[in-house]
């Protein structure tokens, strides 16, 4: 069991320290059906009398006693939180003197964004030699893990995971908590949202996203939308910009370029899944849209070393 705390106050920014308690549940969750994986994590969000903590949201968490928790200074990874509540920490000196602790006895000590104000009125300044003032500090005599992403602290705890229990159990806890990356494509996609669009034409649009992975007549879509496809044809353009063929090619170019990068499918077997009929017709499609293959493109947004 490896013990990962997230030092937290009132005040304290929730989507970063939310991201980082999800990552590693979800590394539980996958761990537990890969039989060769022996490492879990135990998290605990901390605080200096515990209970409830509000969050800049005014979400309140649940949190332990740095005081009385059994591992609340002797961590493998310990993330300090950010939020507009930091200055305001800065004078709990209950605080200070636990991190003070628990940075020498912790493996690794990783501020999030204005967590480094808390860090620093500790005593632990960065070391004014650093390239990144983010970068992650290690105790005496444990050298940094090379793979660590210091500039996001997510990343960081991905990176972790990988070294813990594997590059696809890494990539599959990605999946879970990091946001879809966009495409060329999504901007096209998200004019749905506009309140210039109609209620007729949105649900055309989001028809067409739902059968794309089939062979689509645009004259069912202007069935749907209740027009002749004349009409149909005409107010889609004036409101999304496209043609509803040209949305339906996003629909499709977008889950191509996805799964070209989130998975290790055949560019056949994407290209089927997505509607397009064959890798050679997704290949066209790339080279006239992207002036590069499906190859190219995963090649392109997969660099050697990631997940």
């Amino acid at each position: 069991m490896k013990h990962i705390g997230i030092a937290l106050f009132n005040g304290f920014a929730l989507p970063e320290a939310a991201s980082i308690v999800e990552a590693f549940h979800s590394a539980n969750t996958l761990a537990d059906s890969a039989p060769h994986s022996v490492t879990r994590y135990d998290v605990r969000l901390l605080s200096t009398t515990g209970g409830r903590i509000a969050s800049s949201s005014l979400v309140f968490v649940w949190t332990d006693s740095v005081e009385a928790l059994r591992h609340a200074d002797n961590f493998d990874a310990l993330f300090i939180a950010g939020g507009e509540g930091v200055h305001n920490a800065t004078g709990d000196e209950r605080l200070l003197t636990w991190l003070r602790r628990a940075y020498r006895r912790s493996e690794l000590v990783l501020p999030i964004a204005e967590g480094r104000f808390l860090l620093e009125a500790a005593g632990f300044a960065y070391s004014s030699n650093s390239e990144r003032d983010d970068e992650p500090t290690r105790r005496p005599g444990l050298d940094p893990k090379a793979s660590l992403d210091v500039s996001n602290p997510l990343q960081t705890a991905l990176s972790v995971i990988r070294d813990d229990l594997g590059t696809e159990i890494a990539r599959k806890t990605a999946e879970c908590v990091l946001p879809p990356a966009s495409t060329h494509f999504t901007s096209t996609l998200r004019r749905t949202a506009s309140p210039s669009v109609s209620k007729r034409i949105r649900d055309s649009a989001h028809w067409l996203e739902a059968n794309s992975d089939r062979p689509v007549a645009i004259d069912e879509a202007a069935q749907l939308a209740a027009m002749s496809e004349r009409n149909f044809l005409r107010r889609f353009k004036a409101e999304m910009g496209v043609t509803p063929s040209d949305y339906l090619a996003c629909v499709r170019l977008d889950r191509s370029c996805r799964l070209l990068v989130e998975t290790t499918l055949p560019v056949d077997k994407i290209a089927r899944r997505c509607g397009v009929g064959s890798g050679g017709q997704l290949a066209k499609l790339f080279r006239k849209h992207l002036a590069v293959t499906p190859t190219e493109y995963r090649a392109s947004k997969r660099p050697s070393g990631t997940w």
